[in-house]
């Protein structure tokens, strides 16, 4: 890993700039939490990297004076430490503030799917389903007033939304395909396993494509796939990625920077 830079240096919203600087923020916070009894297995598991990557980041944070070890496994953060998450937290605040007044507050009239009958004037929940944004007539945890109705499947207007919608960021398994010069392909049976359970399958690359249609799959992405895929995640959607080997760094790349969960399994495993 490389050296960190100086955490003084850095401004709050700083921790937005790129995935490391936020894991590197999260992995303080959870440090806080659990001090002085400290898991890094489970700081992996909560925050969606592996444990090599908390240790990595563990070090950093003790060399430059925001944590004190304390034996095997038990760490406290320092003064230094909790001064620097408080003013992150703050300016993050801020921040969070900022895009709700000036920036979702511009946001006069969205778009979401009718799930009934609605007419202008309701106030309807709303959900994320299948990637998009729903209008149901029940309610939910985040609300909004219907501004243009519709029948149950057709587009609506909605506006003035209070709370927030709940939904699990989805998953992509990424499995890589050897580029034509290097060997020979999967079995279609390894794929279409790997496809099960999955909400879309999205290729990247000429490998990937043959294979997938040779399995039976019709891709739901084919084009700009390492931005679909990173979309349709953060909307909620669990997928398979099937990647030409040398397409892969580029897709795994863009997954990181916009911090989506995933795993690269190997085509030959089961």
């Amino acid at each position: 890993m490389e050296p960190s830079e100086d955490p003084d240096e850095a401004t709050g919203p700083r921790v937005l700039d790129n995935r490391r600087d936020a894991t590197r923020y999260r992995v303080l916070v959870e440090i806080a939490a659990r001090q002085p009894a400290v898991s890094q297995e489970e700081i992996a598991d909560v925050i969606g990297v592996t444990s090599q990557a908390v240790s990595d980041y563990v070090r950093d944070l003790v060399d430059g004076g925001f944590v004190e070890k304390r034996g095997r496994g038990r760490y406290e953060v320092t003064k230094e430490g909790v001064d620097w998450i408080i003013t992150r937290t703050d300016a993050l605040s801020e921040f969070v503030s900022r895009v709700s007044d000036d920036v979702l507050g511009s946001v006069d009239v969205d778009a979401a799917v009718a799930t009934g009958t609605l007419e202008e004037g309701d106030e309807v929940g709303l959900e994320m389903r299948d990637g998009a944004l729903h209008a149901v007539p029940e309610g939910g945890s985040a609300t909004a007033v219907v501004v243009t109705g519709g029948e149950a499947g057709e587009a609506v207007g909605v506006t003035d939304f209070e709370g927030v919608v709940e939904y699990d960021p989805g998953v992509v398994t990424v499995v890589p395909i050897p580029a034509v010069t290097e060997g020979d392909p999967p079995s279609p049976d390894v794929i279409e396993d790997r496809a099960a359970g999955v909400d879309i399958v999205a290729v990247g690359g000429t490998e990937a494509y043959a294979l997938a249609t040779r399995t039976g799959l019709r891709p739901d992405v084919r084009f700009g796939s390492s931005t679909g895929v990173s979309q349709a995640a953060l909307r909620g959607l669990d997928v398979l990625l099937l990647v030409s080997t040398d397409e892969l760094s580029r897709h795994t790349t863009r997954l990181r920077e916009d911090g989506v969960r995933y795993e690269v399994r190997d085509s030959l495993d089961r």
